[in-house]
């Protein structure tokens, strides 16, 4: 019998290894290339808005971080395994199961050695760099001489310590844990612990280390518990934020006793390392779990349920107190100015006529609504595109405040269709040109804005100043990149802007700024073609040593790069400031972390029928200031930071971290600080929390019994009606200023409250016009809390009224004829006349693809007395009883003669006047023919359908022919 003996396996040849190896090394070397590409690219873009600190504090800080996290775990779990694995008994009988698992273990001891601690080490550094900021932070804290009530430590510790020392406890509990754990698997893998015949063996060695780690383990327990003692002032409780009476009688003191229980018990851990006797530690340690169950749970329940709930608001009285004050201050309304308001709810002749500078100047052009308007009357081109809704500023016009709606004409490349390719998204079509301004207190004829800045090329008040630039390279809707700058004499490729009609030619320009990283070298080509993905910029021709690249051209985007630890309000918005078109945006300093004040979630502060939810970081916040005003230049999106609010602690705080990115506000010009205004999130933040803590005392605040909320929007009622900015004067002030408001009614859990006015609230935005100063009354909180013998309807009571009003609903519906659609804009309540006013203005746009809304009513009440005229004034005047005794900005307007006439005005006295009897029967004919009409279509019968429509028209004509006699 013959074998044949089994081949050799081939042996890979050299050349097979050698190409395995280097295409290994290719494939690394390719990756980190991109890597590399990605970070040069954010270099480049970082210095040339010269804030290249700012990404090199982030990256040394993230590196400085990883490497502390890598060697703080990997170190210590290396130890560890060394000494549980050097100090082995060496002649230990071991069982055969361990003998298996050691022959498994023993080929791989050494690279587990190393490859455990590194393995932890790694996740361990990548947890720490993501802490980097709460460690600079504690670094670079400063104190804001606020003490809190309780422990009496300033308020810095909390908003910069603590979080820091949460991270440290956290962290050094995984590294004790960690080694504990693989103490005892070596421990036992080598013989030093034994387990068998109902007997539990230790080395003595092991019995060392493993006390050692267990008392450090429970050193660093004790000191989470004596830090658990200062968290409580920022955890929510049922009421309030931070502890009231049970915690600070029962919870605090069980933390304490329990924090020096676990020192003791740590001690013990320590003495059994020395003496070897387990049972001391062993029993100290069920102790402290049996007292933290008593301490933490029982104790606290029953101090709160045989003390406190018998007798809360004695008890609880001084810590709801606390609770109101720190609440005041965190949110920045302890100087809230509160007046007792006895609303008037009957109109008078003359009544406004103390109020002729606020009436002047109310908005009826709702930028909510307009933007088709706008699109449709300046968009010139399909490639343009107009911000929906619109934004609203204010300019002084001949020495006089003027409130407008503004807007930037900015790019749509989508709308270029098969033109879209990457020379014309790239190089041609780089930027927007011009900014739109309307008068917001006023209409043309026709019911159209009336335009102050329009056109292209530009024209109006702001183009005339000298060196007025129009190009918007930076916006909100600006393209993801593109490539501008070309060396003198090159002709321009760049289209500015449009000449003439559909046929008509083009002008071309050539961007001559500092806005973005150079083009010039063939290395920074492939750096960005590697960026954007995009062969072209490497390989074309309009790519020259002058080229630039722009990007990350969003305002906010720009901002949130250069200053990471604001949070930015949702609505930045352009002025021309010095003949500059730009951006100013709202940056906020926020935390969780300041003693006894309530948590808000900013995300619902902040949601509203104008602006929908957004998703924060950090969301559930019980601090705020807006610290930071920003602007960003349309043209060359350079970057400006000046610091608002120079004591905000936490601002001071990142300064240190990023010091000379913020610029003082004496940098502020006259012009830039004549355009800022209080922000909008800041204020929706304030009124929520208002809504409960107007109140001033403690006992205001336990009964409950007069908390607001904010009302919903009558045009979007599941949502927050949002808060308007108008030049108007307060009672108590002495002349009209620009503001924002916003009104107050009940609060109610389950909705059913009564939609009537408890409060009206209003802030001072008008920052002034001095270089680097503030207008002392900036930022001013003023409340008129209306008297609860009057009733004053509230926004959604008098949107009903509106809506019910037959005189009205009958102007409604004819404006509704043919193909319109009626839309109903902002409703604005104004204190005037000793009341409140409503004023609504009414839309009437095509049903068709072409939007076009035209302004054609305006919708006023007063107490129970409405109005329903052309223009404003003449709601005012009817209103009023024939003259108010002010004027509105639409004074001098003569609407065009539409196809509806206006029925007879409402009686000052709210006693209707009675038309003539024919025009009355007219009316209620059409109303009647258009249901029957209606309700024709629906059924389908097309017969029935005609016939109401023709009766519809001759009622229609008989109303027409009776407006015209003056009926």
């Amino acid at each position: 019998m013959t074998t044949t003996a089994a081949p050799t396996p081939a042996t890979p040849s050299r050349s097979r290894r050698v190409i395995a190896i280097s295409l290994a090394i290719i494939a690394a070397l390719v990756a980190a290339f991109f890597v590399f590409a990605n970070l040069y690219a954010d270099f480049l873009w970082y210095d040339q808005l010269g804030f290249d600190s700012v990404l090199l504090t982030q990256w040394i800080a993230r590196v400085v971080m990883f490497v502390v996290g890598f060697l703080g775990m990997a170190v210590p779990v290396w130890l560890a395994i060394q000494l549980a694995y050097r100090l082995r008994p060496v002649y230990a009988r071991l069982s055969s199961q361990l003998d298996r698992y050691q022959e498994v273990v023993e080929p791989l001891r050494r690279l587990a050695m190393w490859g455990i601690p590194i393995f932890f080490g790694f996740f361990a550094g990548f947890a720490a760099s993501a802490q980097w900021e709460t460690t600079w932070l504690w670094f670079n804290g400063v104190t804001t001489t606020v003490t809190d009530p309780e422990f009496g430590l300033d308020t810095g510790f909390y908003l910069f310590a603590m979080p820091f020392y949460s991270a440290l406890v956290g962290f050094l509990s995984a590294v004790l844990l960690v080694c504990l754990l693989v103490t005892a698997l070596v421990a036992y893998l080598y013989g030093s612990v034994r387990i068998g015949q109902r007997e539990l063996r230790i080395s003595k060695a092991a019995r060392i280390q493993l006390a050692v780690i267990a008392g450090l383990y429970l050193l660093v327990q004790g000191a989470s518990l004596w830090l658990d003692r200062y968290k409580t002032l920022v955890e929510p409780g049922d009421r309030i934020t931070g502890p009231g009476y049970t915690g600070v009688n029962a919870i605090i003191p069980g933390q304490t006793i329990l924090a020096i229980a676990a020192v003791f018990v740590a001690l013990l851990f320590f003495v059994t390392a020395v003496i070897g006797r387990w049972r001391f530690p062993l029993i100290g340690t069920a102790l402290l779990v049996v007292s933290a169950i008593v301490l933490g749970i029982g104790y606290p329940w029953v101090v709160n349920t045989f003390q406190v709930q018998p007798n809360r608001f004695a008890l609880e009285q001084p810590y709801y107190q606390r609770n109101v004050d720190m609440t005041h201050e965190a949110y920045g309304i302890a100087g809230l100015d509160k007046q007792d308001f006895q609303a008037v709810t009957d109109a008078e002749a003359g009544q406004l006529r103390e109020d002729a500078a606020t009436t002047a100047q109310v908005r009826i052009m709702d930028p909510a609504i307009i933007s088709p308007n706008v699109r449709q009357l300046e968009q010139f081109r399909g490639y343009y595109q107009f911000a929906d809704p619109l934004d609203v500023d204010r300019y002084d016009i001949d020495g006089v405040s003027q409130d407008t709606v503004v807007s930037v004409r900015e790019l749509d490349l989508d709308e270029l269709g098969a033109a879209a390719d990457w020379q014309n998204t790239a190089v041609v079509y780089t930027h927007g040109y011009g900014l739109v301004v309307a008068k917001g207190n006023d209409r043309t004829g026709d019911g159209d804005p009336v335009f102050l800045e329009r056109g292209i090329p530009a024209s109006g008040f702001l183009s005339e100043e000298e060196d007025f630039q129009p190009r918007v390279y930076f916006g909100e809707y600006s393209p993801t990149y593109s490539i501008v700058g070309a060396p003198e004499g090159t002709d321009p490729v760049e289209l500015d802007y449009p000449v003439g009609g559909d046929s008509g030619g083009e002008t071309k320009t050539t961007f001559e700024g500092d806005g973005g990283p150079s083009l010039g070298s063939v290395f920074n080509r492939l750096i960005y073609a590697l960026k954007f993905q995009a062969e072209q910029i490497l390989f074309s021709d309009y790519v020259n040593e002058d080229s630039q690249i722009l990007y990350d051209r969003d305002p906010s985007a720009r901002v949130q790069k250069v200053a990471p630890y604001l949070t930015l309000d949702s609505d930045p918005y352009p002025s021309v400031v010095d003949g500059r078109v730009v951006w100013i945006i709202d940056g906020y300093t926020l935390s969780a972390n300041y003693p006894y004040s309530s948590t808000v979630s900013l995300a619902s502060a902040i949601s509203d029928s104008s602006n929908p939810a957004p998703r924060f970081a950090l969301d559930d916040i019980n601090y705020i200031r807006n610290s930071v005003k920003a602007t960003v230049d349309a043209y060359d999106g350079s970057v400006k930071l000046y610091a608002w609010d120079e004591e905000d602690p936490l601002l001071e705080a990142w300064q240190n971290v990023y010091p000379s990115t913020v610029l003082p506000i004496s940098e502020m010009s006259g012009e830039l600080m004549s355009h800022v205004r209080y922000p909008t999130d800041l204020f929706k933040v304030q009124r929520t929390v208002l809504g409960v803590y107007h109140v001033d005392d403690a006992n205001s605040f336990y009964q409950s019994d007069n908390r607001w909320q904010t009302p919903n929007d009558p045009q979007a009622d599941t949502q927050l009606q949002p808060p308007y900015y108008l030049t108007m004067q307060m009672p108590g002030q002495d002349s009209p200023t620009y503001s924002m408001f916003t009104s107050f009614i009940p609060s109610s859990t389950t909705g059913n409250a009564r939609n009537v006015l408890m409060g009206y609230l209003a802030v001072d935005s008008n920052a002034g016009s001095e270089a680097g100063e503030r207008r002392e009354d900036y930022g001013k909180l003023r409340m008129l809390v209306i008297d609860a013998d009057t009733t004053v309807p509230g926004p959604g009571q008098v949107q009903n009224t509106f809506n019910s009003d037959q005189q009205v609903s009958s102007q409604i519906n004819l404006l509704k004829q043919g193909q319109s659609e009626v839309q109903n804009g902002n409703l604005l309540t104004l204190p005037v006349g000793g009341g409140l006013l409503y004023v609504q203005p009414v839309f009437v746009q095509s049903s068709g693809a072409t939007k076009l809304p035209k302004l054609q009513k305006v919708l006023v009440a007063f107490g129970d007395d409405i109005a329903f005229e052309d223009t404003l004034n003449e709601a005012l005047d009817t209103l009023f009883g024939g003259d108010s005794g002010a004027s509105a900005g639409d004074d001098d307007v003569e609407p065009t003669p539409g196809p509806t006439p206006t029925p007879e005005p409402t009686d000052p006295g709210g006693e209707p006047t009675v038309p003539s009897d024919e025009y009355q029967a007219a009316l209620e004919d059409a109303q009647e023919a258009m249901i029957e009409r209606d309700a024709a279509l629906q059924a389908g019968d097309l017969t029935a359908f005609a016939e109401a429509d023709e009766r519809l028209t001759a009622a229609v004509e008989k109303l027409i022919e009776l407006g015209t006699q003056g009926e």
